[in-house]
C-alpha cells in the first residue's frame, strides 16, 4: 500500500503556507514538484497566484515517457555507501543537458542530497504516489489560475510532450520549451529561466 499521494504532498505544502501566515502564494514546482504543484492549483486555487510547472507531466501514460535509457538509470539499484552513491550520480547525464550536463555537477547534488537525508525507501514511495495518483488531465482542463509551463527539449526522463500536453490542457497557459535544457537546471540558464519565472509572477 502506498502512504501518501500526490494530493497529500499538496496538502503538506499548502499546510506550510498556513503555519508560516502566508494565504496566497505564487507556486513553482519542477517534475515530481510540478505534479504537486498542479495539484494545489487545481485543489486550492485561491491560494495560488500563479503556477509555473517546470519539466512535468499530466500524469496521462502517453505523455511524458521517459526514454529507455533514462528509465534504466531511474529505476537501477543505487550503491548504499556515500562514496559509491556520488560516483553512480554520473549515470545522471543520461537526462541531463547534453550541452551543459557536468558529472561534477552532479557528483555535487548527489553528495549534498546523501548527507542531507540518505533515505533510498522514499524513492519507490514517491514513485508509487505519481502513479497511483493517476491522469489529472481533467483537473487542468478546469484550471483558472495563471499558468506558466517550462521544459526542457532535452529532457529524456519526462519527454516534452509531458509539457506541451500540459501546457495544451490549462486554458491559456503559456509554454517555454528550452533548447539545452534536460530534466535539470543548469546554471547557464538560471537567466533565462529566472526572467521567465519573474515576467510571469510579476
Amino acid at each position: 500500500m502506498v502512504p501518501y499521494r500526490l494530493v497529500d504532498m499538496a496538502d503538506d505544502g499548502l499546510g506550510l503556507l498556513t503555519e508560516l501566515g502566508i494565504e496566497r502564494a505564487h507556486v513553482v514546482g519542477a517534475s515530481m514538484g510540478g505534479m504537486i504543484a498542479q495539484t494545489m492549483a487545481h485543489s486550492r486555487p485561491e491560494r495560488v497566484l500563479t503556477l509555473t510547472s517546470m519539466m512535468s507531466s499530466t500524469g496521462e501514460s502517453e505523455y511524458g515517457r521517459p526514454s529507455p535509457q533514462a528509465q534504466a538509470v531511474l529505476f537501477g539499484p543505487k550503491p548504499a555507501d556515500r562514496e559509491g552513491y556520488v560516483a553512480a550520480a554520473e549515470k545522471e547525464l543520461v537526462w541531463a543537458s547534453k550541452r551543459y550536463g557536468s558529472g561534477a555537477v552532479l557528483r555535487e547534488l548527489a553528495a549534498a542530497s546523501y548527507d542531507r537525508a540518505y533515505y533510498p525507501a522514499g524513492i519507490g514511495r514517491q514513485l508509487g504516489a505519481m502513479i497511483l495518483s493517476g491522469s489529472r488531465a481533467d483537473d487542468l482542463r478546469e484550471l483558472r489560475v495563471p499558468t506558466l509551463v517550462i521544459h526542457g527539449l532535452d529532457d529524456t526522463l519526462i519527454d516534452p510532450s509531458g509539457g506541451e500536453r500540459t501546457a495544451e490542457l490549462v486554458p491559456g497557459a503559456g509554454l517555454l520549451l528550452v533548447p539545452d535544457m534536460g530534466h535539470d537546471r543548469p546554471r547557464e540558464l538560471w537567466p533565462q529561466l529566472i526572467d521567465a519565472v519573474v515576467a510571469h509572477t510579476g
